[in-house]
């Protein structure tokens, strides 16, 4: 992989900077420091040229789209959210799956009235809803979705669902699939011209770290 113009990459904390570590050193490029102790946001790398900025979730297309970095990678629910604006998302990573779903208690009279909803993906939630012909009152919160239906802040949530665990949990159940969600590389599009060798040739790595699974 022949990278001669500075590449950065943005990549969110938690399980999505985890996973995309294994795809990356199977490119070739590896943290010098040791991301579990290093408090550092930039971390350089074993190649000179490539660097690794350390950001939060939501934040990672905002950098990308503006050029802080090259290239990022985020949950389709992130970008979903964002709307894409100034990015190309050439491949799905196929790591961090999970589903954008609305869930509720089970056989809840909703009733003919415009639903309350609950979710931090007040995006999403509009566009599915409108697309549905529904008028819906958004509640926008930040955690702890499952409790919204359980005092009567809302009739239903819209929110991330994995094993379906924590829903059940709390006595709700999924009942409508929204999008199937996973990590997705993005490229800023001016990168993509101005560098566009460095960045094709990580996109190709990456591309057969993928395959090989």
């Amino acid at each position: 992989m022949h990278i001669d113009a500075p590449l950065t990459i943005a990549l969110p904390k938690g399980r999505i900077f985890d996973d995309t570590l294994p795809l990356l050193a199977r490119c070739g490029v590896e943290p010098l420091d040791d991301p579990q102790t290093s408090r550092k946001l930039i971390l350089e790398t074993n190649r000179p040229q490539v660097k690794l900025v350390l950001i939060r979730a939501s934040d990672v297309p905002t950098y990308v789209q503006y050029g802080a970095a090259d290239l990022g990678v985020a949950g389709k629910d992130v970008l979903m959210e964002h709307g894409g604006e100034g990015l190309y998302e050439p491949l799905d990573l196929g790591i961090a799956r999970c589903r954008l779903m609305v869930a509720g208690i089970p056989d809840a009279d909703l009733g003919p009235g415009r639903l309350r909803i609950a979710t931090k993906f007040v995006h999403s939630t509009e566009r599915y809803f409108a697309a549905q012909g529904k008028q819906v009152e958004i509640i926008k919160l930040y955690g702890s979705m499952e409790l919204a239906p359980l005092v009567g802040l809302s009739d239903l949530i819209v929110d991330l669902v994995e094993s379906g665990n924590t829903l059940k949990a709390n006595g709700l159940v999924p009942l409508e699939h929204i999008a199937d969600i996973s990590a997705r590389l993005v490229i800023n599009k001016a990168s993509w011209k101005t560098k566009h060798g460095s960045v094709t040739a990580l996109l190709d790595a990456l591309r057969q770290a993928v395959a090989a699974g």
